[in-house]
């Protein structure tokens, strides 16, 4: 099979690798175009134009893989099917014309649940003890195509983003090489793949950096899966709320949830513990145990030394940036 390979993120690094080391042809990688963090004026990195620099393969970066321009590229490069994963782009109709068997998609949920830009973020989020990924034989319609290959592995109760993402990536490797299989053996006379249930359909939108404000109007758990799905971004922040000083800035480095705890005692959004290497949250039906945190402008601390250096009282109230009084 000649493949044009269209990805920007790390997800997609493991499928890449693995193509370009079959028997397929891997004649080029497709991919976003370099972006900046505009106040450190430094590039995002960019894992699969690192790998597709290493074998030498040409890199294309429209802004745009919907022009009339980028569909004449890909006429030229002859490709039979187009890899999609971790791309950042919707091909349209015209632009899957473009390849004999179309395109297949690798994405990080068992569709159709959490269709969208991030399903890993928002199976944790949910409090979901599985997951899985799914490869599509795709349609303009966001991850709306029949599922050709679906593999699930269970959720740890403690893992996050940035533990599971790598993981299903891995198991989107082999998904990815049996799909193309399929593709090639299938009977062109019949459907190919099993359609969606559009009753089944639920949205993974891409997160924002509001999203890492705790609201501690939430339960415990979801506070945990919140913290635990927003890593490495956005993150999650509270505000300490001191006597006679500014409210402080916190950002949750590393935390645990104990449940149905001594937290019972103080209300939700308070300090309910803060001695020697004990720092722990109130929230409803449990508490965070804080094991790292970061005050604004500093670096991520253990907790120990937190209450050492600042002695943060039981009882001191917590807000999010909403609830902060004006005059702050």
């Amino acid at each position: 099979m000649r493949i044009v390979m269209m990805g920007t993120g790390p997800f997609a690094v493991p499928t890449f690798q693995a193509l370009i080391e079959s028997d397929h042809e891997v004649v080029c990688l497709f991919t976003q175009p370099v972006r900046t963090v505009h106040r450190r004026k430094s590039s995002v990195p960019t894992p699969m134009r690192d790998v597709a620099t290493e074998h030498g393969l040409p890199i294309y970066d429209p802004e745009s893989i919907n022009t009339d321009e980028s569909r004449e590229l890909l006429r030229q490069l002859q490709p039979e099917l187009l890899v999609v994963c971790d791309y950042g782009q919707i091909l349209s109709r015209e632009s899957l014309a473009t390849s004999k068997f179309g395109g297949i998609n690798l994405h990080g949920s068992i569709l159709p649940k959490y269709r969208g830009a991030a399903p890993v973020n928002w199976a944790i989020l949910s409090g979901d003890e599985e997951t899985g990924i799914t490869v599509i034989h795709m349609t303009p319609k966001l991850d709306g195509g029949p599922c050709l290959k679906i593999v699930r592995t269970p959720i740890g109760p403690t893992e996050t983003a940035v533990d599971l993402e790598p993981r299903l990536a891995q198991l989107g490797v082999a998904a990815v090489v049996e799909s193309i299989e399929l593709l090639l053996t299938h009977d062109p006379d019949t459907l190919v793949g099993e359609p969606q249930d559009p009753a089944l359909v639920s949205k993974a939108p891409r997160l924002k950096k509001s999203d890492a404000d705790i609201n501690w109007s939430d339960p415990a758990e979801l506070i945990y899966n919140k913290f635990r799905a927003y890593q490495p971004w956005p993150g999650c922040y509270t505000h300490w709320v001191r006597e006679g000083k500014p409210p402080m800035r916190l950002l949750l480095s590393k935390v645990s949830l104990v449940r149905e705890s001594a937290a019972a005692e103080f209300p939700p959004g308070t300090i309910c513990a803060a001695e020697g290497d004990q720092l722990s949250f109130a929230a409803e039906g449990g508490q965070i145990v804080v094991e790292m945190i970061q005050p604004a402008g500093k670096k991520p601390m253990a907790a120990a030394e937190f209450v050492r250096g600042n002695h943060p009282s039981p009882g001191d109230r917590l807000m999010s940036e909403g609830d902060l009084p004006q005059s702050s």
